[in-house]
């Protein structure tokens, strides 16, 4: 049996270093290698209208399907109270509320938030009244750098929210999501502890 495929190529061209010249009859008559994606798709790329409550306030915002719920609330609507971490649902620090429950702002896309209401750090508070966790925060000065206070806080609602938690290792453990570099977490537990005290 001849010991060439049906490309024209033996297997002993390619053992006797042949292989790269071997390699390009297999990529078939007028075959180019795939071109890199481009950075930005085309204009006229499609936009989808979402519909939702920011902190209180209905808006209807036109984005591109793949858009984050992270960078439309900076980017589109200027709340940039939410911060934007490590961008990979590592961290913690653009934790936000969607229909009372916490979610990573980073890996949720707008899209998927339409019909929903959407609480920021700078929806938490009622006018000049900080929220009870805010007032902990400042009180028991639970932050250093303050970068991924505004995740902290809104994380820490939504876990009191979810179920008062009864211990400093379960509050530890439900907050595990949320990443403090100045390792303030000694403070955060206190704040927490206070703070679950006062809210209704």
């Amino acid at each position: 049996m001849d010991s060439r495929d049906v490309s024209g190529v033996s297997r002993r061209g390619v053992l006797g270093g042949g292989a790269a010249l071997a390699a390009v009859p297999l990529l078939g008559a007028g075959a180019a290698p795939a071109a890199a994606a481009p950075d930005h798709g085309p204009a006229g790329d499609p936009v989808v209208t979402v519909r939702v409550e920011v902190n209180g306030e209905p808006r209807a915002i036109e984005v591109d399907p793949r858009v984050t719920l992270l960078d439309t609330l900076r980017d589109r609507l200027g709340l940039t109270g939410t911060k934007k971490g490590c961008d990979r649902g590592q961290c913690g620090a653009c934790t936000v509320h969607v229909d009372g429950r916490r979610v990573l702002s980073c890996l949720t896309l707008a899209a998927v938030t339409d019909g929903c209401a959407v609480t920021t750090i700078e929806g938490l508070a009622q006018g000049e009244k900080l929220h009870p966790m805010q007032q902990a925060f400042v009180e028991r000065d639970g932050l250093q750098c303050g970068f991924c206070t505004s995740g902290q806080i809104m994380s820490a609602v939504g876990m009191v929210r979810e179920g008062r938690p009864r211990t400093d290792d379960e509050i530890r453990e439900r907050m595990s999501g949320n990443i403090c570099r100045c390792s303030a977490y000694p403070s955060i537990v206190a704040a927490i502890k206070d703070a679950q005290q006062v809210m209704r």
